[in-house]
This record gives C-alpha cells, sequence and structure tokens, in this order.
C-alpha cells in the first residue's frame, strides 16, 4: 500500500543520516586496513549506498504522503484535547469535501482521521517521508502548517494540547519554530477576514484583516504591500504547489487560500486610492 511504501521511505532516510559517519569511517578504515585501495573499496560502497537510499526516497509518492499525513495529524489535532468535538470532524469533511473526493478516496481519508485519534499513533513516522520529500519545498510545508493550523482553530482557539501537536509536526517536518507564530496569526487573520465578508462587517474592521492576511502593518507603504502580496501569492500558487508535491485534490483549497490573499490586496489598494 501507498503509506507502506512512505513508512520504509522514512526508515530508509533515517538509516541514511545514521550511517553517514559509519559509512565515512568505514572509508578511513579501509585506508589504514588496505592502504589507497582500501580507501577507494570503502568510498566506493558508501556511494553506492548513499545513492541506493536516496533514490528510494525519491522514488515515493509526495502527494500520497501529504494525503496520509494530512488527515492523520488532523485526527491527532482534533483529539488533543482529550475530546473530538463536531465542529472538528466538520473541518475534516470540508477538507474532503473541497477535495471532491470519491467514495473510496474518502473512506481512506476517515480510515487515516481515525488513525491519527489513537493514542498510539506515532506523528514522527508519518510525517518523516514527507519532511525527508519536501526539504526543498518550503511552500508545500507551508501549506500543510496552514491546514493542520485551519484544523487545530475549527473549535475557536488553538488550545495548549493542540499548540504542542503543532510544534511537534514543526520539528518533524524541519519548519522553522520562529515561523509558527507569525503563520499562527496569519491564519487566524484569514479566517477572520473570510468569517468577516460572510457576516458584512464594518469596512474599516475587513481592512484591518486585509493587512494581517498579508502580515503588514496599516503603516507599510505601498511597496512593502506589494511585495508582501507577491510573496504571500508565490508561497500559495496552485499550480507551482501540485507541481511540488501538493496532491491535485487539493488545489481547491489552494486556490480558496490564494483568491482570499488577492481580495484582501484588492481591499487594501481601494482604500489606499479612495
Amino acid at each position: 500500500m501507498a503509506f507502506d511504501a512512505q513508512e520504509k521511505g522514512a526508515e530508509l532516510g533515517d538509516t541514511f543520516k545514521r550511517h553517514s559517519t559509519s559509512i565515512l569511517l568505514g572509508a578511513v578504515v579501509g585506508l589504514f586496513s588496505g592502504g589507497f585501495w582500501g580507501l577507494i573499496f570503502g568510498g566506493v560502497v558508501g556511494f553506492l549506498i548513499s545513492r541506493a537510499l536516496k533514490k528510494a526516497v525519491a522514488s515515493l509518492n509526495p502527494q500520497e504522503a501529504f494525503f496520509r499525513a494530512t488527515f492523520s495529524v488532523m485526527g491527532q489535532i482534533a483529539k488533543a484535547d482529550g475530546r473530538v468535538t463536531e465542529d472538528e470532524i466538520q473541518y475534516a469533511r470540508n477538507v474532503m469535501a473541497q477535495m471532491r473526493l470519491d467514495e473510496a478516496r474518502r473512506r481512506q481519508a476517515m480510515q487515516f482521521f481515525t488513525e491519527g485519534k489513537d493514542p498510539a499513533f506515532d506523528l514522527n513516522k508519518v510525517v518523516k517521508p514527507l519532511s525527508i520529500m519536501l526539504k526543498r519545498r518550503p511552500s508545500v510545508k507551508l501549506m500543510f502548517v496552514e491546514i493542520q493550523l485551519q484544523a487545530a482553530m475549527a473549535d475557536g482557539e488553538v488550545s495548549t494540547q493542540e499548540l504542542r501537536v503543532i510544534e511537534a509536526l514543526c520539528l518533524a517536518l524541519d519548519f522553522g519554530a520562529d515561523s509558527v507564530d507569525e503563520v499562527i496569526a496569519r491564519v487566524k487573520a484569514q479566517r477572520d477576514f473570510y468569517q468577516h465578508g460572510q457576516e458584512g462587517v464594518d469596512s474599516e474592521v475587513l481592512l484591518k484583516d486585509s493587512y494581517a492576511v498579508l502580515g503588514v502593518e496599516e503603516s507599510a507603504s505601498d511597496a512593502e504591500v506589494k511585495k508582501a502580496y507577491r510573496r504571500q501569492m508565490s508561497q500559495h500558487h496552485p499550480d507551482k504547489l501540485v507541481s511540488k508535491g501538493l496532491p491535485e485534490e487539493m488545489i481547491e483549497i489552494a486556490k480558496e487560500k490564494s483568491q482570499e490573499i488577492q481580495a484582501a490586496y484588492e481591499r487594501i489598494k481601494n482604500a489606499r486610492k479612495a
């Protein structure tokens, strides 16, 4: 199965990390025990092992790893504070609906969500394949973290227990801890921007939300606002994300995020023209 292959990939990646020093030492030992030819032999063996492990990890499907991790981590976050609320279940259903999953795929997503709720769930084992495959794809990592933060906020605010899961997730993904607070603030702003827009609240409130969505102060210059907008659009561009490993099923979620960023930028521009 896809997730069995992902687990094997994680193990292979870990093996490579654990044995890289041993491989080097083997070459050194080869040098002292077999002289020049021992060094060459050790180096060749080390190279072959390294290449084989890297190829095995690279051959895995990042989209399947993303799919499994999305719903299983979502399940762990929902269960983190002891009880899964109806809002948290509904959020998972909404994500499935946005992805337009067929019945078989939906059942698989629900299976992963249930897996994540299990006390024995090992977050590192599931996230590690994703971390390996997304090592040079920070925008996809960001998208994953944002989806999980939205899950944590589904019932209002992020609890202490949910925040611990998010922090463990970011550590496993090698996602900068100093970026977490910034992402939390932006995800909250996106939620408020959407909700306030639906509720028809005061335009000044929506304008304040718009600045928060872009992650800039209201005092920012036009150039700073434009730069922040372009950075956000680059990070959330649907086609770019899919090409870097985001499941095609999640393109609607990416589109929605990019549309919110676009709407926030347009609101700021219009307000500054007035």
